[in-house]
């Protein structure tokens, strides 16, 4: 197992979310934007200078500040 924080995950490269740390208010918005143990996401891009993300989660894309991305416990899929 391969585990990383979403921030870390480089574009291209995809991962499952293994568990959603925070609490609060932010803990609810991850979740409401259906960041979720169990999920797959695709790192896209990050922005020029490195803050927002762009993650695709089910059949979007959303943005996630960095320090939210750190909150995120990703496991790397090998097979892309």
């Amino acid at each position: 197992m391969n585990t990383i924080t979403l921030n870390e995950l480089k574009p291209g490269r995809s991962g499952r979310i293994l568990a959603v740390g925070g609490y609060g208010t932010i803990r609810r918005r991850l979740f409401e934007m259906g960041i979720r143990s169990g999920a797959t996401v695709k790192m896209i891009k990050s922005a020029p200078l490195l803050d927002p993300l762009e993650i695709s989660l089910g059949n979007g894309h959303i943005s996630i500040r960095r320090a939210e991305a750190a909150l995120i416990s990703v496991d790397i899929l090998t097979a892309e």
